[in-house]
């Protein structure tokens, strides 16, 4: 199975219907629009992503699906907390993030360590109990290695519930699955 799929498979144990999700890395829009359709209706979704392109992208993949449950903010994701209502502050049931570059874009635009550690600590503080946050860092390109070491130190610095999926080797270049629930 590959981590995408096993990452949505995760996240629907999570989800139900009226919950709120955030992808903290929209891309193309695959995975908001599972999490939109995950919540249904009355749930709600707020995406992220820096780049307009992938903005565009996942616009037009959630009016493909008809789904109009979802918030899309073109900004990084460190920047969450500046859009995001305050009233869902502990509220939010999944937090996900695709890290790395936007598949079929610049290659050059890639996700950085230090936002990244501060969206996540901005995404645990999201969470309500129980609540998942799922990271696919992908480690194939330039500081990706890097990033996603600092993603498992972060994370193992928020929670003691720290899960790893993938091949663990240093010097591997196969993306990882990092897992974390909010206590």
């Amino acid at each position: 199975m590959r981590l995408v799929d096993r990452a949505h498979e995760l996240l629907g144990e999570v989800l139900s219907e009226g919950d709120l999700a955030i992808d903290a890395t929209a891309g193309n829009g695959h995975d908001v629009a599972f999490l939109a359709e995950k919540v249904e209706r009355s749930g709600k979704v707020y995406a992220f992503d820096l780049q307009n392109e992938a903005i565009e992208a996942t616009a037009r993949l959630l009016a493909e699906k008809g789904l109009e449950n979802v918030e899309l903010h073109q900004c990084g994701h460190e920047r969450m907390d500046e859009v995001l209502p305050p009233e869902i502050l502990g509220q939010v049931a999944a937090v996900t993030f695709n890290l790395g570059y936007l598949p079929g874009g610049d290659k050059s635009v890639v996700t950085q360590t230090a936002t990244t550690r501060l969206a996540l600590r901005l995404s645990m503080d999201s969470l309500r109990r129980g609540g998942l946050l799922v990271v696919v860092a992908y480690r194939g390109h330039p500081g990706g290695s890097e990033e996603c070491d600092a993603v498992r130190e972060e994370l193992s610095s928020l929670t003691e519930d720290l899960s790893v999926e993938g091949d663990p080797a240093p010097d591997a270049t196969s993306p990882l699955l990092l897992t974390a629930r909010k206590a």
